[in-house]
């Protein structure tokens, strides 16, 4: 490790220069957080290329470091930032909107670990719980029929297995439909629904957005789940920011292709209702 690591970097720092000199580094999209191992180091990452443009160790994570850091890089690249994607953290906003002068898309990783952390924990645990009260009741069943065959209590044992074992199936079909509203939360967000290629703005994306977490506040809700409501209003405060992303697509789909070639109305069609959902 002593020997790789300063290889690595002398080889992206030559590699640097060739790209610059070359004019092939090209404009970022962002995202930046902070790692805390040994020392807390912020981390900068073009997420195209997955490359780390910095990571820095640092006694704080004020505006004024991240500011300091970031600009020093990008002058170095001679690159701007299209967008930024982050956690909701005050210093990292303004880094995208004062600093960098670009829009702060919120980090949809971040959304949904919002909502696994409030409820995530209490659906496994019922889930848990389920099967080893089940257990429980067919064993005291087992006993009772073994020892007491005529006994009255019979009949409220083996009524007892029975709802332990409709709260089995229960508690199966919740954390299933929960971990269906994630992965929907997760696949909402597109430049098209998946499901028949239609052509998705912002606007329609939040609305689905919204509607997916307003199903799942009624699936926790319906099963006695308790609401984390600060956790909820959390997510959907950055539901717009999240949306905005499509359109940001869009843009940078159509100033792309419009910088290759002056199309016709036909040919831009085919791009916008065939070429592109193809691929």
């Amino acid at each position: 490790m002593e020997v790789l690591e300063p290889v690595l970097l002398a080889t992206a720092a030559a590699w640097e220069r060739e790209g610059i000199a070359a004019g092939e580094i090209r404009p970022s999209i962002g995202a930046v957080d902070e790692t805390f191992l040994e020392r807390r180091m912020l981390v900068f990452m073009d997420l195209v290329s997955g490359y780390l443009v910095f990571e820095a160790v640092a006694e704080e994570r004020s505006y004024d470091t991240w500011h300091t850091l970031v600009k020093a890089r990008l002058e170095t690249l001679g690159v701007r930032v299209f967008y930024l994607v982050s956690d909701r953290a005050k210093a990292l906003i303004k880094l995208a909107a004062t600093g960098l002068e670009c829009l702060s898309i919120p980090d949809l990783f971040h959304l949904l670990h919002d909502l696994v952390k409030s409820y995530a924990l209490v659906i496994y645990s019922r889930l848990r719980q389920a099967p080893q009260a089940l257990k429980q009741a067919q064993e005291r069943l087992a006993t009772c029929q073994a020892s007491h065959p005529d006994s009255p209590d019979l009949q409220r044992v083996q009524a007892l297995v029975e709802t332990s074992d409709a709260e089995v199936k229960r508690w199966q079909r919740v954390h299933s439909a929960y971990r269906n509203h994630l992965e929907t939360l997760s696949l909402i967000l597109h430049p098209w629904r998946l499901l028949d290629s239609t052509r998705q703005r912002s606007p329609e994306v939040e609305h689905q957005l919204h509607a997916e977490i307003a199903a799942l506040e009624r699936l926790l809700q319906t099963h006695g789940v308790p609401l984390q409501t600060k956790a909820l209003d959390k997510v959907r405060q950055q539901l717009a920011g999240v949306s905005a992303l499509v359109d940001v697509w869009w843009r940078r789909v159509w100033q792309d292709v419009q910088h290759q070639v002056d199309l016709t109305p036909a040919w831009r069609q085919w791009i916008d209702e065939l070429l592109l959902p193809r691929m």
